[in-house]
């Protein structure tokens, strides 16, 4: 048996076949892949001019490539993302992340998250833990709430 025959298929999804879903922060978000079991997941986010994104701490590494705009974090304001900028972060990183108000564009962002994303207060608090899990319940929720769809068919992957 050849090593085709036995491989697995690819599983493909168009931009249209995922909806983007409001966040009502200023940020729109599709959810594109999920590993519940090794707790990964893959977004890509919309973020408007002058949006600032709650300061959270990541428990595994994230990658994150930028497809237009730019952002930074507060933290690091030197380093500025831009089109075709990829950033890694590893894990126990703390950040802001803020899209610049003079942008005159929407800024694309691809992040592949490793396990869970934790959202603090102004005193470094947990106020909100969104995990693989998390995620999908919300985006489903959101799907049906603002779409009608109740069951979007992000690549939900269980080993």
């Amino acid at each position: 048996m050849s090593v085709t025959e036995t491989a697995p298929p690819t599983i493909h999804r168009g931009e249209d076949e995922l909806p983007f879903v409001d966040l009502g922060d200023g940020s729109r978000l599709q959810l594109l892949r999920v590993d519940l079991a090794t707790g990964v997941w893959v977004i890509r986010t919309l973020l408007t001019p002058g949006i600032l994104v709650q300061t959270h701490k990541h428990t595994g590494h994230v990658d994150a490539f930028t497809r237009s705009g730019s952002w930074h974090y507060l933290e690091s304001p030197e380093a500025v993302n831009t089109a075709g900028s990829y950033l890694y972060e590893p894990a126990g990183s703390v950040h802001t992340l803020n899209v610049p108000a003079s942008n005159t564009e929407v800024t694309d962002v691809c992040f592949t998250i490793h396990g869970a994303n934790l959202n603090l207060d102004a005193a470094g608090n947990v106020e909100l833990v969104i995990d693989a899990h998390g995620m999908l319940e919300l985006y489903r929720a959101f799907c049906a709430e603002q779409h009608g769809m109740i069951d979007p068919p992000v690549i939900v992957l269980r080993s």
